[in-house]
């Protein structure tokens, strides 16, 4: 008699142990899948950022509708350097722009139709030379707004600041208009395009 009631107390025991265990399994399956999805929000808001073309400044490289992933925490570790492309606040505005950098502080800055000059060099840009020699083919210049100008007088781009412009120079509102960009105001550089599907690629800088 007890003997039997050992074994069935083995058997209630031995059929407790699988459910006990695929109970455990699913809490650790939640735990899972709740760190995922805070690393998700992590990486989405505090690392990277998306962000949506709108307009033709940045024509032929960046075209309206194209979206894309900007690093946050790139310019936490260094500044930013000529030639990449950066995504910035404007508040004068009340939205984002994105822009190439062509000056850091303390270069002087010339623009004189499509000759740009920085510290008496002029700039390679490489990114934008086929739509230049099309422009000049045409008989016209790319660039339709000298700098300085009246808009913004000084050519020496001051401590902490940037100078910008649009790859699409006469269709662009930028330093040339605006001013220098403060490094408070940029919110990280333009690392890949991800939509539309044709354009998936890495940001040339």
């Amino acid at each position: 008699m007890q003997q039997d009631q050992q074994q069935d107390a083995m058997k209630e025991a031995t059929s407790q142990q699988p459910a006990k265990k695929q109970k455990n399994e699913l809490v650790e399956w939640l735990k899972a899948l709740l760190i995922a999805l805070i690393l998700v929000v992590l990486i989405r808001w505090l690392l990277f950022k998306p962000f949506i073309v709108q307009g033709p400044s940045m024509e032929p490289n960046f075209i309206s509708g194209q979206k894309l992933i900007v690093n946050q925490v790139l310019y936490d570790i260094r500044k930013p350097e000529r030639g990449e492309v950066i995504v910035f606040h404007v508040p004068a505005e009340g939205r984002d722009f994105i822009k190439r950098v062509i000056a850091v502080e303390g270069d002087t800055v010339k623009v004189e139709g499509d000759k740009v000059l920085v510290n008496g060099e002029p700039v390679n840009e490489a990114y934008i030379q086929e739509a230049i020699d099309q422009a000049h083919a045409e008989n016209r210049l790319y660039n339709n707004t000298d700098f300085p100008n009246s808009f913004v007088t000084e050519g020496v781009v001051p401590e902490g600041h940037l100078f910008v412009m649009g790859d699409n120079r006469s269709n662009s509102t930028d330093s040339r208009m605006i001013g220098y960009v403060p490094y408070g105001d940029i919110i990280g550089r333009a690392d890949v395009i991800f939509w539309p599907i044709r354009d998936i690629g890495l940001v040339n800088h």
